[in-house]
């Protein structure tokens, strides 16, 4: 009779871990619902990105790399020129700024 009793003892517990991963599994997928996936975006950036410089320029970006895309190559080509320019630009004068901070401490 012990034997019977620590199997349905088992059994509900199992029973109990069955029915908190299904309710977790209800849970995940319904945050991967696209709409839950909708709400989830609009509450964390209202309006946000719609009103990003850089949103606006990917997308035209886009629809320029759809019309003409061999001139969109060659301005990507200027543009990645550009920007490692800009970033060592700016790294320079990083280091000019903590140079020059250095030098007042020293005075």
């Amino acid at each position: 009779m012990s034997r019977t009793s620590e199997l349905e003892a088992r059994r509900r517990t199992l029973l109990t871990r069955c029915e908190e991963q299904r309710a977790e599994l209800a849970y995940r997928l319904e945050q991967l619902r696209p709409s839950a996936q909708v709400a989830g975006w609009g509450a964390r950036a209202p309006g946000l990105a719609a009103n990003h410089p850089l949103a606006w320029i990917a997308a035209v970006a886009g629809i320029i790399s759809l019309f003409r895309p061999k001139r969109m190559l060659s301005w990507m080509t200027f543009a990645t020129g550009a920007i490692s320019i800009l970033s060592r630009a700016t790294t320079l004068l990083k280091l000019f700024a903590t140079l020059r901070s250095l030098r007042k401490g020293f005075r």
